[in-house]
């Protein structure tokens, strides 16, 4: 009542003002005209819009104290007003609208273009077709673009038997985009009636899009005689096959679970490598042991073939085709990379040494004769119990007429008998003398032979090892001590000796040692170069390019082994470099044939390559051979004998691009023989693009070149991440310097790592192993008493080089013995620091009890203080409740005082007017009027107020 009142009493209009603001707010406006006496409740949304006037009253006031912050604000605004404009500009000159689409097939093409995305129309042709392929594109994509033309030649072979529908499936406002979210494109599903969809994911090209579009339509395949049977069973991919009587009723039990089995396969896997056949014939039957219409039959070659468990797993088909995938056995593959990132390649070559082959395939021809001859040598190659079945099957391939069998399904092998192998099958090891070697004066290749008799063992009858390395091991160490068994006859003929075994007194060892022909003499039928690798010799010769000879690319330095003798049938079973076979389409691949050396100019694209990772080399097939029958198992025959006679291939970067004359010969692997091993000092530089540090060289090597006289002298360098070299010409770290002196082309010599790569150490390590001038002319006719002075030169040579192993040796005990001096100290070490760490963990861990325990405090505490504050908030509600109670009364007494002042003044303009003699002294009150206690009047200073309050809510109203 007294904020009201002060508010009432100022004079100034702005004052006024808010108070008839003030009485409007807490009054409700007033509510109706003067003297009603009326009384309404305050409506709910007249307090809010007060305090908004309030709030705008009071931004208003600020402004008029403050206008440099009105200013400011406008300002601000207008900036604001600035930047979403210009934004709003800036987007509508970048994002355009979409264009409406257009059709991506032409009108005359066999395939339905639904370019709006209309995907449940397709959805509704779907269900009125048998075979239907859909083909989800986007316009903008190039696999799509180029898949467009393949889609159209398959659509105008099968149009009159499949439906080809095209989809739009990237037009924002088309349904497909709204409900199918693909990853990539283009995206080709299958429908078979109402299965589906199944996606396939082979190459985009019209051949192989209309095989897969054929096997959908007809996943099963009929067989009616015994010959289509056995085209089925000699088939290189897995086959199962049905057994289904029609002639009860026209759907035999199980033939749509089989027939739907066979969609499953194809839906799981694309490339098909399950066939599904089925036959009629009972007698057919019987040869693959089925009797019972719904019997299944998985067809393996060497392995024993199944029949589906019906008694054991339900006879569903996705159980069959996963019986199936798990039970199969895959005598070729086919491998078909996308291209891109892919670890396919790479699963594979893990697995073993790898036959790629390249072939031209199509797969809509009726017959495949290559085909045919690759399934039979890899039949050969893996019949390693010589299976009649298998025989039988081959006889087929061949279109050899033979004998009807009573049983075409496989037979369990038979077991062998338990007689010991090592009588038969010999382990036998292959050693390459060491120089400082007594015997490697005259023989230079010893073969090792483990529990032998005293009758010694030719090379020529060594098969498949049969000990373990220990065993050859302790058979290297004895020969190694038993020199004094063998004569020191210089013959090219093979010589044996039998020796007691040093480590085992019942165990014997058979060496079988030749000699080695150095000369050029030793190359039979081949234009080798007539390089001599002997120290000895008076000068080297230059010679034309030809192969590097090497110990592992020259068969006739080794023992002879008979050919023609070995069998090619089982050689898989016979040799532990067996080989997985696959098949690629040189049509797509070829530039993976290129990338192992296959020609990139050849008109016939056939080409074969065995890749061995472990041992890190590959060998390639001749390409002026035809890849046919007998060259394939000479290929794969030479690959697995002991010693074999194939040439590893050497992958070189074009020499050609490299100029001719230059202060530092860039090296290449085909003019490595003609650069390295001339007549010339060659020091080598061995780098790589990768390597950081090698091109720092390149100035210390510019200046070598400059000061050593080019026509004696060549510096050079080879880069090994584009060049391929013979095993021993490799180096294992990069970079690498190897000098290559005149006449000691076999005894190079490597840069010491520990010594910087700098002019003057170069210099001297060249002068230092620079080959003298003066060497003897006549080396060939030594009298006896120099062989007998080299004889003694050589084995004191020996004794020297045992010396320093023993120094070696001793000087490796001790350096063991200081590391276990610091390992033990490194130990103790580790134990003190074990010690401290526990402690540190057990102070650790009582602090985090006590952090524990004032967590717990804390959280007792925040309890106690959340209930004490929802208390004061509770009464806090009771006192803001009571005020709103107290106003409510308030402003109703106002309305009642305001009502009795009112009467008041009434009654005294009443009693003016009228003359004081007439005016009666005991009248009575009015009725409505007030009482106060003892009928007084109010007193002044009650009335003042009111008046004035009265006054402002008639200048309110």
């Amino acid at each position: 009542m007294s904020e009201c009142g002060g508010r009432g009493s100022g004079g100034s209009s702005s004052s006024s003002s808010s108070s008839s603001d003030d009485a409007e707010d807490e009054g409700g406006g007033g509510g109706g005209p003067a003297g009603s006496g009326s009384l309404s409740p305050v409506p709910t949304g007249v307090s809010s819009a007060g305090r908004l006037r309030r709030g705008l009253r009071g931004a208003s006031l600020m402004a008029r104290r403050r206008p440099e912050l009105l200013c400011g604000a406008v300002a601000l605004g207008c900036a604001l007003l600035l930047a979403l404009k210009f934004t709003c500009s800036r987007a509508k000159d970048v994002i355009l609208p979409a264009k409406p689409p257009v059709s991506f097939f032409s009108s005359r093409s066999p395939v339905l273009d639904l370019f709006q995305g209309q995907l449940d129309y397709a959805e509704h042709v779907r269900r009125d077709s048998e075979v239907v392929l859909l083909f989800f594109y986007a316009p903008w994509c190039g696999q799509s673009i180029a898949a467009r033309a393949e889609i159209e030649q398959a659509a105008s072979q099968l149009s009159d038997q499949v439906l080809f529908v095209a989809i739009n499936c990237w037009w924002n406002q088309g349904k497909c985009r709204k409900q199918k979210h693909f990853f990539y494109f283009p995206v080709i599903y299958l429908y078979h009636r109402s299965f589906g969809p199944i996606e396939y994911k082979g190459p985009m090209s019209a051949v192989y899009i209309e095989k897969f579009v054929r096997r959908v339509m007809k996943p099963l395949l009929y067989i009616p005689s015994q010959s289509e049977l056995l085209d089925f069973l000699s088939n290189y991919e897995p086959g199962v096959l049905g057994y289904f009587e029609f002639s009860g009723s026209p759907q035999p039990p199980g033939y749509l679970t089989f027939f739907t089995s066979a969609l499953h396969s194809l839906k799981k896997d694309y490339l098909g490598t399950v066939r599904f056949g089925v036959i009629t014939n009972k007698h057919l039957a019987k040869l693959v042991s089925l009797v019972h219409s719904g019997s299944v039959y998985l067809h393996r070659h060497f392995n024993t073939s199944l029949v589906f468990p019906r008694e054991v797993i339900n006879y569903t088909a996705e159980n069959i085709y996963k019986w199936a995938l798990e039970n199969r056995e895959m005598l070729l593959r086919w491998l078909r990379p996308h291209g891109g990132k892919s670890l396919l390649l790479n699963n594979e070559l893990k697995k073993g040494p790898a036959l790629f082959l390249f072939i031209p395939f199509n797969p809509l021809a009726e017959s495949h004769p290559l085909i045919d001859e690759i399934t039979e040598v890899a039949l050969e190659y893996n019949n390693c119990h010589r299976d009649q079945v298998v025989e039988r099957l081959l006889q087929h391939l061949r279109r050899v007429d033979a004998p009807v069998f009573k049983s075409l399904a496989s037979k369990r092998p038979v077991q062998l008998s338990d007689a010991p192998l090592i009588t038969v099958s010999p382990c036998c090891n292959t050693v390459v003398l060491p120089q400082w070697h007594s015997i490697s004066r005259t023989h230079n290749v010893c073969e090792l032979c483990v529990n032998q008799t005293a009758v010694g063992i030719r090379p020529s009858s060594v098969s498949m090892p049969q000990c373990s390395f220990l065993e050859m091991a302790a058979a290297v160490d004895s020969f190694y001590l038993k020199e004094q068994a063998f004569y020191h006859v210089a013959s090219d003929s093979v010589e044996c000796s039998n020796f007691l075994s040093s480590y085992s007194p019942f165990s014997y060892y058979t060496a079988c040692c030749r000699t080695l022909n150095r000369g050029v003499e030793g190359f039979i039928g081949s234009e080798a170069p007539s390089v001599a690798f002997s120290s000895l010799e008076k000068e080297c010769e230059v010679s034309t390019p030809g192969p590097i000879p090497h110990i592992e690319e020259n068969r006739h330095l080794f023992p002879e082994v008979d050919m023609s003798s070995t069998n090619f049938t089982g050689l898989s079973c016979r040799t532990n470099k067996t080989l997985n076979l696959y098949l690629l389409d040189s049509n797509l691949f070829w530039l993976y044939a290129e990338r192992l050396g296959a020609p990139s100019t050849t008109q016939v694209k056939e080409f074969a390559a065995i890749v061995d990772v472990k041992e890190e080399s590959h060998y390639i097939l001749d390409p002026k051979q035809a890849l046919v029958k007998f060259t394939l198992e000479s290929f794969i025959q030479n690959f697995s004998i002991l010693y074999s006679p194939l040439k590893r291939h050497l992958i070189g970067s074009d020499s050609a691009q490299f100029p001719s004359r230059h202060l530092i010969t860039e090296v290449t692997t085909d003019t490595f023989w003609e650069v390295v091993l001339q007549k010339q000092d060659v020091l080598l530089l061995y780098y790589a693009q990768w390597c950081g540090f090698c091109p720092s060289l390149n100035h210390v090597f510019i200046q070598l070149a400059r000061l050593l006289p080019a026509d004696t002298f060549t510096v050079a360098r080879l880069d090994v991440s584009q060049n391929d070299l013979p095993w021993e010409f490799m180096v294992d770290r990069l970079p690498t310097v190897l000098f290559f002196p005149c006449n000691r082309k076999d005894l190079s010599v490597k840069y010491p790592e520990d010594l910087p790569i700098t002019l003057p150490n170069l210099l001297r390590f060249i002068l230092h192993h620079s080959d003298p001038a003066s060497v003897s002319h006549n080396l060939a006719n030594r009298s006896t008493k120099e062989c007998l002075r080299s004889e003694a030169v050589l084995q004191q040579g020996h004794i020297s080089h045992l010396e320093r192993e023993i120094q070696k040796l001793r000087a490796e005990i001790s350096t063991l013995q200081r590391a276990q001096v610091q390992v033990e100290a490194q130990l103790s070490r580790a134990r003190r620091d074990e010690h401290r760490l526990l402690q540190q963990q057990q102070t650790l861990e009582q602090q985090h009890g006590l952090l524990r325990l004032h967590s717990e405090q804390l959280q007792a505490l925040y309890e106690q203080k959340t209930r004490e504050l929802e208390e004061v908030a509770r009464k806090l509600q009771e006192l803001a409740d009571a005020s709103e109670n107290l106003l409510t009364e308030n402003t109703w007494l106002k309305i009642l005082v305001a009502t009795m002042e009112r009467k008041l003044e009434d009654r005294d303009r009443a009693e003016a007017l009228m003359p004081p003699e007439e005016t009666p002294s005991g009248h009575p009150e009015p009725s409505g009027a007030p009482r106060f206690p003892g009928n007084t009047p109010p007193p002044a200073n009650v009335s003042s107020p009111l008046a004035s309050e009265r006054s402002d809510e008639n200048r309110t109203d």
